[in-house]
């Protein structure tokens, strides 16, 4: 080294220019050596320095790479791949202050005591090692440079309101990926970036960052280290970290050196803190904004002048102490403790014949644990490489190519999660490592080219998964867009999809944008704005073509909604009258008043139409002036039923209604049945639908009933489902089932032909029209007021008639009988058993026998229990529905009222009362008394009429038995 070769320390905060000055000094020399803390920020420096003297005169050195051309004049390192003979003319080493750090401390500190250019010398770092360097180094030269921004504390910031161009900083990999999934979902997205990334990966992130894809990094304390970027603020999410052996606070200088990154050249920049990390003291944040910490006192240190005459002569040289009250023996590193775990390993102990092979086994513990696995499997690792490089001879041998070949081929692997292809990253760092070695692997350069390309693919592997997972491509570009004062452009497919700068945000349903849920909550309002600026054309053309489209392209739900083929459009709302719901559109606000208006209309014209055409039955009764009276007043009851009401619930005005009314009724197609009132045009499928909606509005239900599948003619009987939504939905509620309205009248009819006070047996019409077995049939009827009494008895078969024997010509017919065969002969013995036993036990078959036996009606939910009665007392009279007993109806009624209808026998029934009407009203009511069957048998003459003679009323011509009854009581 030149007498006259001038070292100088460089002092000063981050975002001084230390570095850029550095590489302008080299530049300056024919040969120079910088030698850098981090393999990211040496690749950095390499592509700069690239960029200005071409790729041929640089090298650039790291543990896992080496990229050294025939005329290298300028060698960029990490401080521990540092050449220290080369006898360049310039060597420089950055972030000198880290002669501090326990694990990597002695490294550096080594360099500060030995490594010299023959005509310049530069050491980079903070002001802290002014005093040190000053001692340490005779004739070292200070340059102190000032910040060119100002740097300040802005305090806690959640993440969610975190400003543009902001570092998140976190202090393990489960901390920066947690911050980079919340920032994907509030802000869009993020960069990552972290030390154990290789340099194409974190190169890739960094672009995202700096081409402004995204606002936001995430990254571990590695950007405190020389990494230049365009931050305006640093948040910490932590103050403490693991540093190898125990959870530690970070001193001021440390968060200082972060911090810093904050504020490029001459713009200033903030730092604080987010998440649950406590806000800073007031001390630490003057010592971060003035740069000044206490000065370093102590430098790790350990010993350069190794001996490798033996294993123990080795540990016992790293070991050594020194005198120097500024220097401390370092803590043993990682490759000490895998020297001292080889060396107690007998099968290498073995090995270690001589000097060389001691070196060759220092070589081998220093490998760097890339995997961070225990140190045993690692220690076995470097125990089996050891094994292959020592081979026969003195250190002759190499790694097996098939074995190398074999396990890059296990991490060859670039498909999977970012945790596996991190850890497939950091097992290739290991065999890239090996490789960079002279004469370890036997061809060197196929197999440095060979884990570069398996390094390369993964990195871009973990650089997709990690945009994938923590950037939002659609956000990140709109934003751009925006901040870039850009019109944004915003379309419409045939789909109903809506892009922006052809980015997916959402989906237009109807006249209602649905906006894609997956976009942050801070971008949502402008996501929606620019898609409405393509959406206002489209609501107006829309509109137009749902005004023009056929009512074949509408439809209404169950619920009341309306729909526009898949799109729901709007709802249906209570009207006017029953018959008449009103609509409400769904339309978003910013289609404007007209296109709702439009809409609006054509949906009341749909629903109006619908209407008209499935209940014009009932419509047009209600508009038949000729209906006047009980007949009208009627018309109205049906209205307002729907066309459809329980004859118990009108029995009172049934009773009412002359025969003339009926007949104007009837005209408009009104059955008076047994058990319900109704028009048997609207028990269609349709209409009942629609009955069910309209019902429902009117009454104003949360949630609708729904109408049976079409086509059956009986249904579970729910008793929690009220008796009215059978009734409108057609159906007659009767035992464990409902039955059809129309099958059950059809049933009535057959009954009135029974006598059902003898008893009567269920015919197969019954069965026919119910659909039912004879078991269910039974429950049925029971249902409706009969008792089936069940019986067993000898099923009759149909009697076989013996076919005509055909005139058979005499001559034609050779042998019918076979000669040996006598039919004179008795019966097998067999045959004659197997015949007695079908005589003895015949077939029987199940029948049941109803008799007219009406039950106490069934309490619904929707009423009120009865009252209930005072026990009976000795001398009271009999108590029931009916004075004389459960007797069945009359077979025959004038009309078409059947066999006395429950409601049409017992009128309207008094509050607290029992039910009154033809049956109930005979004999002594005085005093509200009740009714005394022995005193009615003492003072009346006994009589075989069912009930007192009724009124004469005036003939239905209608009534198929018109004619008999007019010749009543003239013969």
């Amino acid at each position: 080294m030149d007498a006259n070769a001038r070292v100088t320390a460089v002092l000063g905060p981050t975002n001084t220019g230390k570095t850029h000055y550095a590489i302008e000094r080299m530049l300056g020399h024919r040969t120079g050596v910088i030698g850098l803390p981090l393999r990211l920020l040496a690749r950095e420096v390499y592509d700069r320095i690239v960029a200005l003297r071409g790729p041929s005169v640089v090298a650039l050195v790291t543990g896992e790479e080496r990229i050294v051309p025939d005329r290298a004049a300028y060698w960029v390192c990490t401080v521990e791949a540092m050449p220290l003979d080369l006898g360049a003319d310039f060597v420089a080493v950055d972030e000198i202050q880290l002669c501090a750090d326990p694990d990597r401390g002695h490294v550096f500190t080594d360099r500060l005591l030995r490594a010299r250019g023959w005509h310049e010398t530069l050491f980079l770092g903070a002001e802290s090692m002014r005093q040190a360097i000053a001692n340490l180094v005779p004739g070292v030269q200070f340059l102190k440079r000032e910040r060119f921004s100002t740097l300040s504390y802005s305090g806690s910031k959640k993440i969610s309101r975190m400003p543009a161009r902001s570092a998140i900083v976190g202090f393990s990999v489960e901390n920066v990926y947690a911050i980079a999934e919340l920032i994907r979902r509030t802000k869009g997205g993020c960069a990552v970036v972290m030390g154990a990334l290789s340099p194409r990966t974190r190169n890739a992130q960094v672009d995202l960052y700096q081409n402004g894809d995204v606002d936001y990094l995430v990254a571990t304390d590695a950007i405190g280290m020389g990494l230049n970027l365009d931050i305006k603020h640093i948040a910490f999410s932590a103050t403490a970290k693991f540093d190898g052996r125990r959870m530690r606070a970070l001193f001021p200088q440390e968060l200082a050196q972060i911090a810093g990154r904050a504020g490029r050249h001459t713009e200033d920049g903030t730092f604080g803190v987010t998440g649950e990390a406590r806000p800073f003291d007031e001390e630490t944040v003057e010592a971060i904004e003035n740069h000044r910490f206490p000065p370093v006192r102590k430098l790790h240190w350990r010993n350069h002048d190794l001996e490798f005459g033996s294993a123990e002569r080795l540990l016992a040289s790293l070991e050594r102490h020194t005198q120097n009250d500024w220097l401390t023996r370092a803590r043993d590193a990682d490759d000490v403790v895998s020297l001292k775990a080889l060396s107690a390993m007998p099968e290498v102990r073995d090995r270690l014949t001589g000097p060389k092979r001691v070196q060759l086994l220092w070589d081998v513990c220093r490998i760097p644990d890339f995997r961070s696995v225990s140190e045993a499997e690692h220690a076995a690792l470097l125990a089996r490489i050891f094994d292959f490089l020592v081979g026969r001879g003195l250190g002759g041998g190499r790694v097996p190519s098939d074995w190398l070949a074999k396990a890059i081929a296990r991490i060859d692997k670039p498909g999977g999660d970012i945790d596996t292809i991190s850890k497939r990253l950091a097992y290739i760092r290991t065999w890239t490592y090996v490789a960079q070695r002279k004469n370890w692997v036997e061809d060197e350069s196929h197999w440095r080219g060979e884990t570069r390309a398996v390094e390369d693919r993964l990195s871009d592997a973990l650089h997709a998964a990690l945009t994938q997972r923590f950037v939002d491509r659609r956000t990140s570009v709109l934003l751009r867009r925006l901040k870039q004062k850009e019109t944004l452009v915003a379309e419409v497919n045939d789909k109903g999809e809506v892009t922006v700068e052809g980015e997916f945000v959402g989906r237009l349903e109807g006249f209602r944008f649905q906006q894609d849920a997956s976009g942050s909550p801070d971008e949502a309002k402008t996501l929606r704005q620019a898609a409405y600026q393509a959406l206002k054309p489209e609501f107006s053309l829309r509109a137009d073509r749902f005004y023009n489209a056929p009512d074949t392209e509408m439809d209404f739900t169950e619920q009341g909604g309306l729909m526009w083929g898949n799109s729901a459009v709007g709802k249906l709302v209570k009207g006017a009258e029953a018959l008449k719901p009103g609509v409400e559109a769904f339309v978003d606000e910013e289609a404007g008043p007209e296109v709702a208006e439009k809409v609006r209309r054509r949906l009341q014209h749909f629903i109006d139409r619908k209407v008209a055409a499935q209940y014009e039955p009932l419509l047009a009764m209600a508009r038949d002036e000729t209906l006047q009276g009980l007949a009208r007043g009627f018309a109205y009851r049906l209205a307002e039923g729907l066309g459809v009401i329980s004859r118990e619930a009108i029995a009172a005005e049934v009773k009412e209604l002359d025969q003339d009314a009926r007949g104007a009724l009837r005209k408009h197609g009104v059955r008076f049945g047994q058990y319900t009132v109704f028009l048997p045009a609207l028990l269609k499928p349709a209409p009942t639908r629609l009955r069910l909606v309209l019902w429902s509005l009117w009454n104003g239900l949360s949630e609708f009933p729904e109408s049976p599948p079409p086509g059956l003619v009986t249904i579970p009987n729910i008793a929690e489902v009220p008796k009215t939504h059978y009734t409108l939905s057609g159906y007659h509620p009767a035992g464990a089932r409902a039955i059809r309205i129309d099958m059950l009248e059809r049933l009535a009819d057959i009954l009135r032909q029974k006598d059902s006070r003898a008893g009567f047996e269920a015919t197969p019409d019954m069965l026919s029209i119910t659909g039912m077995t004879l078991e269910q049939f039974n429950d049925l009827m029971g249902g409706l007021g009969y008792k089936g009494e069940k019986g067993e008895r000898v099923k009759v078969k149909a009697v076989a008639v013996a076919p005509v024997a055909p005139v058979v010509d005499p001559e034609a017919v050779v042998n019918p009988i076979p000669e040996e065969v006598s039919i004179l002969a008795p019966a097998p013995e067999e045959a004659l058993v197997a015949e007695a036993a079908a005589e003895a036990a015949p077939e029987m078959e199940v029948f049941y026998t109803f008799t007219w036996a009406p039950k106490p009606r069934f309490q619904r939910p929707e009423r009120g229990p009865r009252p209930e009665r005072a026990p009976r007392k000795e001398g009271d009279a009999p108590r029931g529905d009916a004075p004389r007993g459960d007797r069945p109806p009359r077979e025959k009624r004038e009309g078409d009222r059947g066999p006395r209808p429950e409601g049409e026998r017992r009128g309207p029934k008094p509050e607290g009362g029992k039910p009154q009407g033809e049956r109930g009203d005979r004999g002594d009511r005085k005093g509200g008394g009740k009714f005394d069957r022995n005193r009615e048998r003492d003072n009346k003459p006994k009589s075989f009429e069912a009930r007192p003679p009724r009124p004469e009323k005036p003939i239905d011509p209608d009534n198929p038995f018109a004619a008999l009854l007019a010749l009543k009581g003239k013969v």
